[in-house]
């Protein structure tokens, strides 16, 4: 594929970035211009040790770094709570996280892109993670029949500045627990201490709550089949409790209500 090709078919990508990091869609395709009007006058400019798309996101990154940039936003058109959040985050952590969680970099290829090492990475989604429970702490009904577990992921709730409404065992105390509860997060294990679903538990209180859901289970076969939509956040166990802080974070921030799911 041609360069030209390359950044043709990155070019809404790096749109979608740009107005994201800089809550502006204005400023982002500034940004976009100023990287093409680079690329023209040196293509050069791109590392040939790195893949296109890195290397353009690399390039974005230091033309984002080189002109100051305007986060006044609010008289914009188009302009969300998702982008209102993403200006909260400070600058790298902000990157950091919309590189990862957006555009589907790898930690290794986000270490590129900013210029530091992976662990640095590492670090700043850590932070991002803290910035944005902050911004979206909320109460969180945890679904898990292992005591231990179950355990983990309140202490990993909580360290997050997230209030516990009730830990469910079962399908039957999940719906208990939620009666009359505001729940902003959904924590759920497929299979249940006394062999109930906890898959119908989310299903059932879906039909009254609007929450993103988090499904932590041993059998993610058990979801993802292929034949009908599968849940966008799914943590396989044993897990690690950076990615369970990580993709509660995601669905918080980006604000995505699951709909129930019939097996």
């Amino acid at each position: 594929m041609s360069l030209a090709q390359e950044v043709a078919s990155n070019l809404p990508y790096l749109r979608r970035y740009g107005r994201a990091l800089t809550g502006s869609q204005k400023s982002g395709d500034a940004y976009v211009t100023t990287l093409l009007e680079a690329l023209v006058n040196d293509d050069a400019v791109l590392p040939p040790s790195l893949s296109p798309r890195v290397a353009l996101y690399k390039l974005f990154t230091d033309v984002w770094k080189s002109v100051p940039v305007n986060l006044e936003t609010r008289g914009e058109t188009g302009v969300g709570q998702v982008e209102r959040r993403i200006e909260g985050l400070t600058p790298q952590s902000r990157q950091a996280f919309l590189l990862v969680s957006m555009e589907r970099f790898q930690p290794l290829e986000v270490a590129s892109i900013l210029g530091v090492d992976e662990i640095s990475v590492e670090d700043l989604i850590a932070r991002a993670n803290l910035e944005i429970a902050a911004q979206v702490a909320t109460s969180v009904l945890i679904i898990e029949d292992e005591p231990l577990i179950a355990m983990e992921l309140e202490g990993i709730m909580k360290d997050l500045g997230h209030r516990i409404v009730g830990i469910a065992r079962t399908h039957s105390e999940a719906i208990s627990i939620a009666k009359g509860q505001s729940i902003g997060l959904i924590l759920a294990d497929i299979r249940l201490a006394d062999g109930s679903s906890g898959l119908d538990a989310v299903n059932d209180l879906l039909e009254s709550v609007e929450a993103p859901v988090v499904f932590i289970t041993a059998y993610p076969e058990r979801l993802l089949t292929g034949e009908r939509a599968e849940p966008t956040y799914l943590i396989t166990k044993p897990f690690q409790p950076s990615l369970v802080a990580a993709l509660s974070g995601q669905a918080l921030f980006f604000g995505e209500k699951a709909k129930p799911r019939r097996m």
